[in-house]
């Protein structure tokens, strides 16, 4: 082999080449060296961290070349909080970063690099950081979580789409919508925007004004957009379109790119899908959420309704059995009632009544005698009255002498000076009357 040392010089022992290589390498250049590759088989030991750096053939995705690194756990805890105060995500394999460090060889542990730095923008990219700093404002002014805090309403059926006109993708929306096999009724009303170049935010914000102008009319917004570029996605990467978004009183859909593309508005709005078709399968299932809960509702009240019966007619025919013999019950215990009442009223009568008869029957004979000897008292009462006014009597005093003298209309004459000259006079006797006529009044 040309350039070969002779066999007969003296070989070199793994340790001797290693130290040379680590003597070449200390007075190389490769010392705080920016170096960019992909993160592979990301891990942590100790608080180090361990992985490697690769390169990769953007066509094939073969491995060109690849060199183990470390960070040690006395830098690791900063480098990864730049790094994801600079990206807003963390360290993790598959990612492309560039990192700054310095070559170091090991006897045992090969070639390494030790890193000791990072650029969180060489990840983020200018597009990224861009987005950032967006969502950095929005979340400044105090907007960036209202619509995706909005209330959905129930149920949501009444749909306005911000799409461009024609777009393959508002017609796989609409085809997805109309064809549920559940036959659920959905109105869905267009509004035509641009949905990629210079005029996209414009465009879009004018289609959500004039939705806006008829909120009422809606239960949500749809913005959809189908196949294209990434690049293209930049243009929705804009403050004044995430702001509307952001401040709409109707929740949003999104679902302007594919699985790996992100733009400001999936932040902002209240629900991010990946295509058109998934925005239209993410309503159908929520309209289905709703009718399955009406029906399952329905279920539990015919239920319920169908147990209650059963449990009154069960009640009802345990009733009617009852009744006959709570009936004879009843009839038992009232004539026991009865019988004790009876029983009662004799034990009060032997013990009471029979006493206050027997008083009530002295009382009546004692008052019979009482009330002889009063009647007796009062006839003899009366019989000295009468003996009395007999002796007084009119007729009784005319029998002893005494006569009465009237005028002849029946005047009663108790003087003298009563009898003028020519009266007529009438003199009562006990035994007659005497009529007269005055001549001589003296």
């Amino acid at each position: 082999m040309s350039g070969a040392r002779p066999f007969d010089s003296a070989p070199l022992s793994v340790t001797a080449l290693s130290r040379i290589i680590a003597g070449l390498l200390s007075v190389s250049d490769l010392h705080d060296v920016w170096i960019t590759g992909e993160l592979v088989d990301l891990r942590a030991s100790g608080g180090h961290c361990y992985m490697e750096l690769v390169d990769k053939d953007a066509g094939s995705g073969r491995v060109n070349a690849r060199i183990k690194a470390i960070m040690w756990a006395n830098i690791a805890p900063g480098i990864g909080a730049k790094f994801q105060r600079g990206t807003g995500q963390r360290l993790q394999s598959g990612l492309k970063v560039m990192v700054l460090g310095t070559v170091n060889y090991h006897p045992s542990f090969g070639i390494s690099v030790v890193i000791t730095d990072i650029n969180p923008s060489y990840t983020l990219g200018e597009a990224e950081r861009r987005r950032r700093e967006i969502l950095e404002r929005l979340k400044a002014d105090g907007v960036i979580d209202l619509n995706r805090s909005l209330q959905w309403p129930v149920p949501v059926l009444r749909i306005a789409v911000v799409s461009a006109s024609g777009a393959a993708g508002y017609g796989d929306f609409v085809n997805q919508l109309y064809s549920t096999p559940r036959r659920i009724r959905f109105s869905v009303e267009l509004f035509t925007a641009v949905m990629q170049g210079v005029r996209t935010a414009e465009s879009c914000i004018a289609a959500l004004d004039a939705i806006g102008r008829r909120v009422n009319e809606f239960d949500c917004v749809v913005m959809i957009r189908g196949g294209g570029s990434s690049s293209d996605l930049q243009s929705f990467d804009d403050y004044a379109l995430a702001a509307n978004v952001a401040q709409f009183p109707l929740p949003v859909i999104v679902g302007i790119g594919h699985e790996r593309d992100t733009t400001v508005l999936d932040y902002v709005a209240a629900m991010r899908v990946k295509t058109p078709t998934a925005a239209a399968e993410w309503l159908i299932a929520r309209a289905g959420e709703c009718l399955d809960r009406l029906r399952q509702a329905a279920a539990d009240i015919l239920a319920a309704a169908t147990d209650r019966m059963a449990g009154c007619n069960t009640q009802l025919s345990y009733c009617e059995g009852m009744l006959p013999t709570v009936a004879r019950a009843a009839v038992q215990r009232s004539r026991a009632t009865l019988d004790n009442a009876r029983l009662s009223l004799a034990g009060v009568r032997a013990s009471r009544i029979v006493p206050e008869q027997s008083r009530l029957g002295a009382a009546g004979d004692a008052l019979k005698v009482a009330s002889r000897a009063i009647v007796s008292r009062a006839m003899e009462r009366l019989d000295a009255s009468a003996g009395l006014l007999g002796a007084l009597s009119p007729e009784a005093t005319l029998r002893r002498g005494f006569s009465v003298t009237r005028t002849s209309d029946g005047h009663t004459i108790t003087s003298a000076g009563e009898a003028a000259e020519g009266t007529v006079i009438v003199t009562t006797f006990a035994d007659g009357e005497v009529t007269s006529t005055i001549i001589n009044h003296q």
